[in-house]
């Protein structure tokens, strides 16, 4: 039996753009069905929306979204109570933070994973700039201008056989 796990991002009118953005970074094929493509009528709001899109690429890299049916695009959205502007941030060495998962992407190598993070730092808050550290030959953790936080990091010789 093989089982394979998937990050499935809920987005409420930018899933189209974060996948884009995704498949500029990562590479690979891009798949956006929206609602409409699905059957319903263009004039209603949620017709251009997507119910079902994916990223995947040759290296492993995948990750799927999604618009959220019956609610208004990020731009529509009544005014939301105050959220501190960093959920998650870096104090003291360790990581403090409010958010349910995070998205690790885990490269061979510095310059590869160099060129991930350039992609992703775009519009992004950096947590922790993408530098070596005690545990990996390199690592960075960053919200992008979606709200998805990544830690990119460069397997070392010990731990890139355990992950």
């Amino acid at each position: 039996m093989s089982i394979s796990t998937v990050a499935h991002l809920n987005f409420h009118g930018q899933a189209r753009a974060a996948l884009e953005l995704y498949h500029s970074v990562f590479g690979g094929q891009l798949l956006v069905t929206t609602y409409g493509d699905l059957g319903m009528p263009a004039g209603l709001p949620d017709a251009g929306k997507v119910v079902f899109g994916q990223v995947v690429a040759d290296n492993g890299f995948r990750v799927m979204a999604y618009d959220v049916p019956g609610t208004p695009t990020t731009s529509e959205a009544p005014a939301a109570p105050a959220v501190p502007a960093r959920a998650t941030r870096r104090e003291n060495g360790t990581t403090i933070t409010s958010e349910p998962f995070f998205l690790s992407v885990r490269g061979e190598s510095v310059e590869e994973v160099a060129a991930l993070w350039a992609g992703l730092a775009d519009g992004a808050t950096i947590v922790e700039p993408y530098a070596p550290a005690q545990w990996a030959p390199a690592f960075g953790m960053l919200t992008d201008r979606f709200g998805v936080t990544w830690v990119l990091d460069v397997a070392n010789s010990i731990e890139g056989s355990f992950r």
